[in-house]
């Protein structure tokens, strides 16, 4: 109930499974427990009837004492349970299977022969057709074919026949007929009767060939062929390029393969740090600067507001009634509002099966609550949804890093950090960050390359540690160099050099050590192996999932996926799972804020860290109201 899961009625832990009910209205939770080897189809009956027939008993006695009255009462209700427990098990008995009914009894023995029968000549009933079709000739009659402009090319059937073949009074009429879409005039009496058979024949020919050679014409005209490109590609020259290929290897054979500091670089701090005015190695809050909430509340709460001008006591007994609580909340009530809740997390990038849970949740927790004075349901609903909210991102574990590294230095031992996740989320970026971030408060860091799949990623962390190096050089911390790399290449074991790196850490006096790990997709299976053995070997202190504040529905299948993966690779008995997220790119999404709901409900786990851009400084932590406060915001 905490975790903000009411929606799922049901808890199952280990061998037993917990079905429960809420009484909001007395503030009371009815729980039933079984075996979960059971399957009992009458659980939901029994507490339904526990609960309508426990609140009719003392109904009385919660409303005169109130629900801490409750503490000091005595209930005699057990023969009353066990009365309910046989009635439900009798209602549940497996009932005789239903006969199958006779052929008398079916609907096809009441059909007569007679309207079996299908008489011959007689068409059988066709269904209405599409609008498109209401131009067109009579059922049986072909129609001519037609060019993209609507003209005829072809003739109907009746049109060819009737042309070149007349014979008597059809002869006549031929001429007359108007074809789908084209009106003739029809030709004075006079004319008709004069003409001969062989002068009718020639004139309908005439007639004929003139119309639609005429249409043929017409759409047989084609553009004219575009002039030929010329055959071949150039090559682009770039205004900034280079030719020179030397001049663009920035790779380093020397250092490869080994653990030896990397040379210092020569940049400009400030466009590493960004603000330099921060308090150095403090991890600063999540912010967000909502606009002015008294407006805000003015604006949801005006159209609730009936006028009072138009109905004197009408319009103030009205305007009394829809704020004062005098009712219940029911489950039709609080509808409406729940959908465009629902709706408004969905537009917040929240997955949409969480937000439909979360709905439900706050519905079973209102649902047969008195409202407050002077509330409306909107707002009831409302309050109800930021709290859970708040308390979704509220962690049930707090992760202390800077508290766990100092504990293992007490063991003289390095605290291990994995990070793992998809491609392109930025765990090698954010690796970064936390080495500055751990290095400002005094902690030497080892990190180890892992990534032995993706081309240029140990040349990235390469980067990274001479920078870290020049902000932070040996003459500044007695001597002592406070970030060096460790990497044997590529196409290695990655668990293998974790093992190494850690080694070695432990050996030189290493206060961290960070693994990066290749990028991997969750449907991976060879590689979520490879991943849930390197954390199976090596057991770091800390598993963090990088994942991307962009993603809305994917995160859950990212989490749900890495988390499952873990837990089937791994050989030992508790399988080591994620422990914290790192959310990435924050500063790209505005107030769409979703996905730390989606990632933090679907797990458990605290957003440990928060990356809101591309300097080193641009790390944070979560702060849950900030972020409930832009995903509120309408």
């Amino acid at each position: 109930l905490p975790q903000e899961r009411g929606g799922n009625n049901s808890f199952t832990h280990e061998a037993l499974t917990l079905k429960y009910k809420l009484d909001n209205q007395f503030e009371l939770v009815f729980v039933v427990g079984f075996q979960k080897i059971l399957t009992l189809t009458y659980v939901d009956k029994l507490i339904d009837d526990v609960h309508k027939e426990f609140r009719d008993k003392y109904r009385n006695e919660f409303q005169q004492k109130g629900t801490l009255g409750l503490l000091n009462g005595t209930f005699d209700f057990k023969d009353d349970f066990m009365r309910l427990l046989r009635d439900a098990e009798e209602s549940s008995k497996v009932r005789a299977p239903t006969v199958m009914k006779t052929f008398e009894q079916s609907l096809k023995s009441q059909k007569t022969v007679k309207c079996m029968i299908e008489t011959r000549g007689e068409k059988p009933k066709e269904k209405v057709k599409n609008k498109k079709n209401k131009g067109c000739k009579k059922e049986g009659e072909l129609m001519g074919e037609r060019d993209v402009g609507g003209e005829e090319i072809f003739p109907s059937w009746s049109e060819l026949i009737s042309g070149l073949f007349p014979s008597g009074a059809e002869a006549v009429a031929a001429p007359g007929k108007a074809s789908a879409g084209e009106k003739q005039q029809p030709s004075p009496p006079g004319d008709r009767e004069e003409l001969t058979k062989d002068e009718i024949l020639q004139k309908n020919r005439e007639e004929f060939f003139r119309r639609h050679i005429k249409a043929g014409e017409k759409s047989s005209k084609s553009p004219k062929p575009e002039a030929q490109k010329e055959k071949g590609k150039k090559p682009r020259v770039w205004d900034l390029g280079n030719s020179n290929a030397k001049v663009l290897d920035y790779s380093n054979s020397a250092t490869n393969g080994s653990t030896e500091t990397c040379p210092m670089e020569e940049f400009d701090p400030d466009i590493a740090l960004g603000d330099r005015n921060r308090e150095p190695g403090r991890l600063y809050d999540l912010e967000y600067e909502s606009e002015d909430e008294a407006e805000e509340e003015k604006v949801v709460q005006n159209p609730s507001k009936p006028s009072v001008k138009k109905g004197g006591l009408g319009g103030m007994f009205g305007m009394l009634k829809g704020l004062v609580g005098s009712k219940n909340l029911t489950r039709e009530d609080m509808d409406p509002v729940l959908e465009k809740m629902k709706d408004h997390l969905i537009a917040k990038n929240v997955a949409a099966e969480i937000a439909v849970q979360l709905c439900e949740s706050v519905a079973k927790k209102l649902e047969g609550k008195v409202m407050g004075t002077f509330t409306t349901v909107t707002s009831t609903v409302k309050q109800a949804l930021q709290e859970a909210l708040v308390q979704i991102l509220q962690p049930q574990r707090r992760v202390d890093v800077l508290r766990d590294v100092m504990d293992a230095q007490r063991h003289r031992r390095p605290y291990v950090v994995t990070f793992c996740g998809v491609n392109g989320v930025g765990k090698s970026t954010n690796l970064a960050k936390i080495s500055f971030w751990l290095i400002e408060n005094g902690f030497s860091v080892l990190i180890a390359a892992c990534d032995t799949f993706r081309a240029g990623a140990v040349e990235q962390l390469r980067t990274h540690t001479r920078r870290l190096n020049a902000l932070h050089p040996p003459e500044s911390h007695g001597g002592r160099t406070m970030v060096q790399l460790y990497e044997k290449g590529y196409g290695k074991d990655a668990a293998g050099i974790a093992m190494e790196a850690i080694s070695y850490a432990r050996n030189q006096g290493f206060d961290v050590v960070l693994v990066d790990t290749a990028g991997r997709m969750q449907d991976n299976a060879p590689l979520m192996t490879a991943l849930a053995k390197l954390i199976a070997v090596n057991a770091p202190d800390l598993v963090l999932f990088v994942g991307e504040a962009l993603v809305g529905n994917e995160a859950v299948d990212q989490l749900v996926k890495f988390n499952k993966a873990l837990a089937d690779h791994s050989m030992a008995q508790t399988p080591r799972l994620i422990d914290g997220i790192v959310l990435t790119k924050f500063d790209t999404i505005d107030d769409k804020v979703g996905a730390a709901i989606s990632m933090t409900y679907i797990t458990s786990k605290p957003i440990v860290f928060v990356g809101t851009g591309q300097t080193y400084c641009d790390l944070r932590s979560l702060n849950a109201k900030a972020v409930v406060a832009a995903l509120m915001k309408a």
